[in-house]
């Protein structure tokens, strides 16, 4: 992949840097990523890409010289809902609605061959050396313990990853957390996202995807400990450490 002059850097983090290229968008990684973690990135877009879900097209994986491998995709026009939130505070409450309205039509699809949340999590809970083995064994048992779903789940679905076009239609991207599982797993996810910056905000987006799901608030919350520990086991450079490990407490909604 060659990368033009022109290119402006949207964004750089953690091992990771993303491209504006014209009609384009590039994410490059660095050496630490493996590369497998790419293709299987650009495997999980692909699979997004075929159920329909309005997401930008993979267009190539390759490597790009000096930098590392990178995944091409088409650039969906327009703005992060994240900008329009904060552009007009005063229809926040407006722009959750198509939030929340967007998330649960992606749990709507299915994708069989999607990487399974429940093994996701496992394997994540398994791994992490904040925890003892008595906590990653309350929280296995709580994982396990959970209803069984096999519904599209994005992961990381927050107003940064959904982009607003001109004519106000929304597409979502980042898909590299994608997996299938439980929708409420998902939200419960979500929540967490908003919880890191506004209480207030996670309070609301809770009580809409609830009502509006039809899914009781208990059951999301119930999945907060397990989603906090699979956040902690991603050691993102800006994780707010304490934040989660106040999550993982297996008996809080028992």
């Amino acid at each position: 992949m060659l990368l033009p002059d022109s290119r402006t850097l949207i964004v750089e983090r953690g091992n990771k840097k993303v491209y504006d290229l014209g009609d384009k968008i590039a994410k490059v990684f660095n050496g630490t990523k493996p590369v497998s973690d790419v293709f299987n990135e650009a495997l999980n877009l692909s699979r997004v890409n075929e159920t329909g879900i309005a997401s930008p097209k993979v267009l190539e994986v390759s490597e790009v010289a000096g930098e590392g491998w990178g995944i091409l995709t088409e650039k969906v026009p327009g703005v992060t809902l994240a900008e329009k939130m904060a552009e007009d505070p005063s229809r926040f409450y407006e722009y959750l609605e198509r939030f929340v309205d967007l998330q649960i039509d992606v749990h709507r699809h299915r994708s069989p061959l999607l990487p399974r949340q429940r093994d996701k999590y496992s394997r994540m809970i398994n791994g992490l050396e904040e925890l003892n083995a008595t906590q990653r064994y309350n929280l296995l048992e709580r994982l396990d313990g959970m209803e069984r779903h096999h519904r599209v789940c994005h992961g990381d679905f927050n107003p940064t990853n959904v982009i607003v076009s001109e004519d106000g239609s929304l597409s979502i991207c980042d898909w590299a957390h994608a997996t299938q599982g439980s929708p409420a797993a998902d939200a419960a996810m979500t929540f967490l996202l908003f919880a890191l910056t506004d209480k207030q905000q996670a309070q609301a987006y809770l009580e809409l995807y609830s009502e509006r799901a039809d899914e009781p608030i208990q059951v999301v919350r119930k999945w907060t400990s397990i989603v906090a520990a699979s956040e902690l086991a991603r050691k993102r450079p800006d994780q707010d450490k304490e934040f989660l490990l106040g999550w993982i407490d297996v008996f809080d909604y028992q």
